[in-house]
């Protein structure tokens, strides 16, 4: 087995929610990446800082010089969530950084280009350790649309369940945005910069972020997001808004494909509500609510998966899960030993350790790419860079230590 590394996995997602962060010990034997979880946190964006992050999202416009300073404001912060990880854990080795999206730009269906801002230079002065960050840029560039990189933990982390099942195993992320990977039984995932695969990953369209933008509309800023799914369980589906959301063209595109904020924002809701009767605020949340969950269970179906295994702040609505298990049988990442409010920072640990490794972090089927790509840039720590030899197998699987679904 190679020496252990200990990651620290660092995001915050399209919802703008906090920080998360989590330390993954990862070591490799016989092309099997075994990941042992030591700890997750989500640690908040200080309130006055977020603000100033919704302000700047699309189609808000943002200066060079909010621009510019967000982006060090958000470097300090991540900085600060490494630095309380290592207070519990113990210090880390590198750290990894998905950062803060702030825009991904689509024309036509294509990726050409996708900003996250949290300077890595920040952490790697603040930390002494050095940081592979701006992850998903590469994988633009080779034509990809560097999203979803779920993808290529849940390829590695699924291909026992498929194949045990004989069917398709679907992991389901349900952040600001949704978006899903389908891992077909019988088929091999290798991230070597070789080979090929039929994983396919992409995003479904919102997740909570028209959902989180109408709880603070109709309580005047008081809620963040719909606790508990409370304002949805006490509203009716309005047929003729959800007819109009979901003629959507997004949702009938073929993958790969991505989106964000920059297409579900205020100006797009107050689109869909032009010209209709008054929706009530109960009922906006309730078909808002069954909105994601319609558009999810949809994609599932394309695929002929019935079971999906969900991660992301969305498992906390009982009101959106109660919509999706109308659907499909929904699951956790817990239950594959992944902790479902976690799974994305150990996923960007998994990232942090493929790059520093030189391996490809990227499944082309999946992204749209032309082919495997190392991903993201190192910044050095306070000591010189000392890279690894690549792996000598290639990585074909992964395993959480511990976890009995994935032995």
């Amino acid at each position: 087995m190679s020496p252990s590394l200990r990651i620290a996995g660092l995001l915050s997602g399209t919802s703008v929610d906090g920080i998360d962060v989590a330390i993954a010990e990862l070591a490799e034997s016989d092309g099997e990446l075994v990941l042992t979880p030591r700890g997750q946190w989500e640690l908040p964006y200080p309130d006055e800082l977020r603000t100033r992050l919704l302000a700047a999202l699309p189609p808000a416009p943002c200066s060079a010089e909010e621009l510019t300073q967000l982006d060090t404001q958000v470097g300090q912060a991540f900085a600060d969530a490494v630095s309380h990880a290592e207070q519990e854990t113990g210090d880390v080795d590198l750290v990894a950084c998905l950062g803060q999206t702030v825009f991904h730009w689509i024309s036509d269906g294509r990726a050409l280009g996708t900003l996250q801002i949290g300077r890595s230079a920040w952490i790697a002065e603040r930390t002494g350790r050095p940081v592979v960050s701006d992850l998903r840029v590469r994988d633009v560039a080779a034509g990809g649309h560097g999203a979803p990189l779920a993808s290529t933990l849940d390829a590695l982390l699924l291909r026992a369940v498929a194949d045990r099942e004989g069917a398709p195993a679907v992991a389901l992320n349900i952040g600001g945005i949704g978006n899903i990977t389908v891992v077909p039984p019988g088929r091999q995932t290798c991230h070597t910069g070789g080979g090929t695969d039929d994983v396919l990953a992409y995003d479904t369209g919102p997740g909570n972020a028209l959902l989180d933008l109408a709880a603070s509309q109709v309580t005047g800023g008081r809620l963040r997001s719909d606790v508990d799914g409370a304002l949805a369980e006490a509203g009716t589906v309005r047929s003729d808004l959800l007819d109009r959301l979901l003629a959507d063209p997004y949702y009938a595109a073929d993958p790969p494909k991505s989106t964000g904020k920059e297409h579900f924002h205020s100006t797009y809701l107050a689109a869909a509500l032009g010209g209709l009767p008054p929706v009530g605020d109960t009922d906006l949340l309730a078909t808002l609510t069954e909105l994601t969950a319609v558009t999810i269970a949809d994609a599932c179906a394309r695929h002929g998966a019935a079971t999906v295994y969900a991660s992301g702040g969305g498992v906390h609505n009982p009101a959106l899960m109660r919509a999706l298990g109308r659907r499909l049988t929904v699951r956790t990442s817990d239950e594959l030993g992944l902790p479902a409010d976690a799974k994305e920072a150990y996923l960007t640990a998994v990232l942090g350790w493929l790059s520093w490794h030189g391996v490809a972090g990227n499944v082309p089927s999946a992204t749209g790419a032309r082919g495997p790509r190392v991903l993201g840039s190192i910044t050095p720590g306070e000591r010189p860079l000392a890279l690894p030899a690549p792996p000598t197998s290639p990585i074909s699987r992964l395993r959480v230590a511990n976890s009995r679904e994935t032995r």
